[in-house]
């Protein structure tokens, strides 16, 4: 059975503001682009435009053959999970998208594989150059595209991946065009996009998405593992604070009074989290409620240990470890895939239980620097490019759009 790639993104300037997608058809056997399709969608959201992209590489596909397996590949990790089922969608405007994408060919001929945005280049032009074209207040058309001079890297690399031989020494043939009238011509599509944003095609001002969901996230204050950097995941000692891990509890407990924006309070089940979040909770005067899935990862045989001991004891584990977020620790610990997506359950159901309000959340690194991740669509290396202090404050604000907006990390200025 034939198989093709289709490749999707979409983009929004301002969030929501003018918006665009783009979608290119990729042969997986020869890596050759038989489609491209693109569209100016007027001031929408980049969740929409992203899913729209989809839709349009879809029936792109279908309509080069509608028996062909597709495997699309996206950087937007939302629409991968959502797609592949094992993400909610809660939003009502992803979710006629979402009906309209399973509705195109047949679910199980349907694969979705996340990507980083560096290998997402042609997709990502088409769209750029559908807003491009929408400022100018034209639609794209393609004779105005020049994605697919791009195309050939990205689709050789994709085809060997599933052990598929070089591709073939040949002339790209020319690539299909599709025309918005032939991508986006249901009515559902079109109340989608106006759910995520009233605002018509030509304002300037965005939609009132309302008062935001807004989770104040605060690690835990020090423990005596803390200052000498060892694992101490869910899986070890489970420590409680030291004296100076009181101090910091303390003192951010008087700054979160001081703003008084807090309305609830929600710990992991860890000592450490369960004693910082009590301090803070007695001088706001509420309680504390746990949530499982704000635990920090299990270590496995690496807990209590520090980088330099794992790295001399387990070095090929150490590496493989760094270098993929599906491995877990040696003995039975966490994958860095797995801890996202136990935190992901987590939030969505934190954000359908305290909608509109603001919800301190006392964890860990990692659950912590993941919420900031999945706020930011960023690639799971980024993980490793946060610092995130003892008693530092971090805050992310969820819209009724379905995004999510970063407005603070690793705050440590009560500490001071």
């Amino acid at each position: 059975m034939r198989e093709l790639i289709v490749e999707a993104d979409g983009g929004s300037r301002g969030n929501p503001g003018p918006a665009g997608y783009g979608a290119v058809v990729i042969d997986a056997a020869t890596g050759e682009t038989l489609a491209e399709a693109a569209e100016y969608l007027g001031v929408t959201t980049n969740n929409v435009a992203e899913y729209s992209g989809l839709v349009a590489g879809l029936r792109a596909a279908r309509d080069l053959d509608p028996t062909a397996t597709v495997r699309v590949r996206m950087d937007s990790k939302l629409v991968v999970e959502q797609m592949s089922g094992r993400w909610q969608i809660k939003h009502p405007a992803m979710r006629p998208l979402a009906a309209e994408a399973r509705s195109i060919l047949p679910p199980d001929r349907v694969t979705y594989e996340w990507i980083p945005r560096a290998e997402n280049k042609h997709a990502d032009r088409l769209a750029n150059e559908a807003m491009d074209a929408g400022k100018r207040g034209e639609q794209w058309s393609p004779s105005q595209s020049t994605a697919d001079l791009d195309a050939g890297a990205a689709a050789r690399s994709a085809a060997p991946r599933k052990g598929r031989g070089e591709p073939r020494d040949q002339p790209r043939p020319t690539p299909t065009r599709t025309t918005p009238a032939t991508t986006s011509d249901t009515d559902d599509i079109r109340a989608a996009r106006n759910v995520a944003s009233e605002a018509p095609a030509t304002g300037a001002a965005p939609p009132d998405l309302g008062t935001p969901t807004t989770f104040v996230l605060l690690r835990h204050g020090e423990t005596p593992l803390t200052p000498q950097k060892r694992f101490s995941g869910s899986g070890g000692s489970d420590p409680a604070l030291s004296d100076t891990g009181r101090h910091q509890a303390d003192r951010v407990a008087t700054a979160l009074a001081a703003r008084g924006t807090v309305q609830d309070v929600i710990a992991s089940p860890l000592a450490r989290c369960r004693e910082t979040a009590a301090i803070v909770a007695a001088r706001l005067g509420l309680d504390v409620r746990i949530e499982d899935g704000l635990r920090e990862t299990d270590f496995g045989a690496w807990e209590g240990l520090t980088f330099a001991e794992v790295r001399e004891r387990y070095p090929d584990d150490m590496s493989a470890w760094l270098s993929s977020p599906d491995v877990e620790p040696t003995g039975g610990g966490e994958s860095f895939e797995a801890v996202a997506h136990r935190v992901a359950e987590a939030r969505d159901k934190l954000l359908a239980a305290h909608t509109g309000r603001t919800v301190l959340l006392v964890s860990h690194v990692t659950p912590i620097k993941t919420l900031v991740r999945l706020a930011l669509g960023a690639p799971p290396e980024a993980l490793f490019r946060m610092e995130l202090s003892a008693a530092s404050l971090s805050v992310v604000a969820y819209y009724g759009d379905g995004n999510a907006s970063v407005r603070l990390l690793n705050d440590t200025s009560p500490l001071r």
